[in-house]
Order: C-alpha cells, then structure tokens, then sequence
C-alpha cells in the first residue's frame, strides 16, 4: 500500500512539474533577466524582439521558475510618445501698419508664457509671402525671432495646401511684431498664439538599408527595407532640388503578402497622407507600427519627378515596467501565435509605481524547444512490398476462384 501512495505521488509530482513548464513552452523565445533586486524594474525592449511579435504586442510575458513552480510577473508596455500639449495662450491685436516693407501686425500678450508657435488663419486663398517676427519687452527695442519665413497657401483644380504657421524656439516677450512681405493687403481672419510642447518623448533612430526609387505613371514610389520588423514611427525625406514643390504623398505598410510565381505580391495599407513641400521639414509621424517595410507614393502630375537625397526613420522606445514578488529565476517570454492581451491588476493602481526604476539587463536569446509528436511509421516504407503483397492476393483469388469453377 505504501508503494502504491509513492508511486502516486512521484507521478502527481511529475505531472505538476509538466504543467508549470508549459506556460514558458507554449512561447517561442526566452531572454534571461537578471539584475532583479527591488519589487519594480524596468526594462526597454531590444529591437530584436519585435521580429517575433504580432502588431498587437500581446505575446509578451514574464515567466519565474522557482523548482517546480512557474510564476507569472505582471508588467505594463510604455511607449515613450510623450505627452503632446498645445496650449493656447490669451492675447490682443494692438495695431496695423504697413509701409513700404509691408503690413505690420502687433500683438500683446496678456501673460508672461514662453510661446513657440503663431497660427494665422489666412483668407486669401493664394498666397506666397515671406514674413519676419520680432519679440520686445517695451516696444522700443525689437530683436528678431525669425527672418523672412516663407508662408504660402494654393488653392486650384489639383492642389489645395496652405502652410501658415510660425514655428520658432521658444521666446518670452511681451510684445510680438509680424511683418508680412506683401503688396497686397493680407487678409487675416484670426492668429492663435499658443506654445507646443512634448515631454518624455524617446526615439530610436533606425537606418535604412534598401530603398528602390522608381517613376511609373506620374508617380515617384520609394520603397523602403529596414531588413528586420521594428517599431516605425516618423519617416523623414531629403529633397535635393531646390525648386519649389508641393506634391500630395501616401505612406503604407505591408499588411498582408502572398508569394507569387513573379514574387512576393504585398497589400499595403496607408498610414498617413499628406504633401511633400518645398517650405516645410517633410518629417512625417504617425502611429507607431511594427514593419520591416514603408511604401512612399509621391503624386507628381505632369511634373518633373523630385530628385530624392535619402530617407531616415524613427521609432518610440517600448519599455516594460513589472512587478516582482518572489525569488525565481526569471525571464521574458515572447511570440505565440494569436495570443490574447493580459491583464493584470496593476494596470489599475499604476500611479503607486515608484517614478525612479532600476532597468534590468537582457541574456541571450534563446529557442524555447517543443516537443515533437512522435510519427507512426508506416508498416511497410518501400512501395516494392506494397506491390509484392497486393501480387500474393491476386493469385489467391484467382486459385479460388478456378477452384470454385472447376467443382461446377
């Protein structure tokens, strides 16, 4: 009888053991942590990792194997995109002037802010004009902010742009002074002074290793390969003419593909639109997504094509920040096909985090093993004795069958 319980136990023991391993088995890859020594730590995901995860991000977790027991470390995913802030800030128009230079426009403002943005919203639909902006405390002496900064606005049958904004670094006075360059009187419906701002915003600059450029039915396409899926953010294109230009563009991404006889064949999906221009920085954001490639389609109409100088890409660190609660030997687990998203508590009672977290550090990475369903051989491998015995019951069948006729 005593026999019989240990045997029991040792196979309960044994089965519980397969269990706690095959939550970490389930998972395609594993990274050793080490340098856990508080209850929270941080830490930022290597690129390397995102080659494995789906776009949702959900295959992620953090496995602690203490003997025979498997823990689960809950974490949350912060992306550093900041936080982006207009505020907008109470000012009046105190007079217009204009003389030979232009129109003058000053404005007062109501409080001490530190301001780094005008917004004009211009009647005139066509409009090319070069502007200067001047900062005073008392409007005896005046220093300049900018000088001649290009604003513009077309509106016709193919192009509706206008690009009206003052961006500059931020300056504190009490009186602003905008001289608009024009003849004609410009037709300023309203200006909204306000100051921009982006805080805790991180990037990873990534390098573009192939881009193939070609001109097809009035379009320049840019293709762009960064060799391995990363977290694309912004992607900023480098125009070597010095013309004026202003061609609408799409970015897209890959969502599906399919391999053809000719190659692969990909469905692109858009991830911003907007226009290619001459006065502007052409640095384009939008939603960080988990891609190896970006398609550019730049509209050139029956203009000459854009010589293109170069493209360079960035994306926003993605950081961990878990939660550790007992001694284990611990590490991140990560791609499982169609894994659902976790939860956990401490998504609800994250501002008891402590702000100031220790990162921890990454091992090698490895493959986690499967194990493989062992294969029925079949009985007969070579086809010879397939041949062989289906040859014996023919004969059989046929000395039966002449027995049978010669008994009638």
């Amino acid at each position: 009888m005593k026999q019989l319980r240990n045997k029991l136990l040792f196979f309960f023991g044994c089965l519980y053991c397969a269990l706690s391993f095959a939550q970490l088995d389930t998972y395609g890859h594993k990274i050793a942590l080490s340098g856990i020594t508080d209850q929270w730590h941080k830490m930022e995901l290597p690129d390397s990792l995102f080659e494995n995860l789906s776009q949702d991000l959900n295959a992620i977790r953090i496995y602690g194997i203490a003997g025979n027991d498997t823990l689960e470390a809950p974490y949350l995913l912060k992306i550093a995109s900041g936080i982006q802030d207009r505020k907008h800030i109470d000012f009046k128009l105190l007079n217009t002037t204009s003389n030979s230079n232009g129109y003058y426009f000053t404005y007062e403002v109501n409080s001490e802010e530190t301001l780094n943005l005008i917004k004009l919203d211009i009647a005139d639909e066509n409009y090319d004009w070069n502007v200067m902006l001047e900062g005073s405390q008392d409007q005896q002496e005046w220093f300049t902010i900018l000088n001649d900064y290009r604003i513009l606005g077309i509106k016709n049958t193919r192009t509706d742009y206008s690009f009206s904004e003052l961006n500059f670094k931020n300056s504190k006075y009490r009186y602003y002074r905008l001289l608009i360059k024009s003849r004609k009187k410009p037709l300023i419906k309203a200006a909204k002074i306000s100051v921009d701002s982006e805080t805790n915003a991180r990037y990873r600059t990534y390098t573009v290793t192939y881009t193939n450029i070609e001109e097809q039915n009035k379009q320049t396409i840019i293709d762009i390969d960064f060799k391995r899926r990363l977290p694309i953010s912004s992607l900023k294109i480098a125009v070597s003419d010095k013309i004026d230009y202003y061609r609408p563009l799409t970015i897209a991404y890959p969502a599906d593909s399919v391999q053809t006889e000719k190659g692969w064949r990909y469905d692109y999906r858009n991830l911003t639109s907007s226009t290619l221009s001459s006065v502007e920085k052409n640095e384009f954001n939008f939603k960080s997504t988990l891609t190896q490639k970006l398609r550019v389609i730049i509209q050139n109409n029956d203009n000459e094509p854009l010589t293109i100088e170069g493209t360079s890409a960035k994306g926003y660190v993605h950081e961990l920040i878990a939660r550790f609660t007992k001694p284990a030997t611990y590490y991140l687990a990560y791609g499982k096909p169609n894994d659902k998203k976790p939860r956990y508590d401490i998504a609800q009672v994250s501002s008891k985090i402590p702000t100031e977290l220790t990162a921890l550090t990454f091992g090698e990475v490895h493959d986690i093993p499967k194990k493989r369903t062992p294969t029925v051989t079949p009985l007969f491998e070579n086809k010879w004795w397939l041949w062989a015995i289906m040859a014996v019951v023919i004969l059989v069948l046929g000395g039966f069958t002449l027995q049978m006729i010669q008994k009638k």
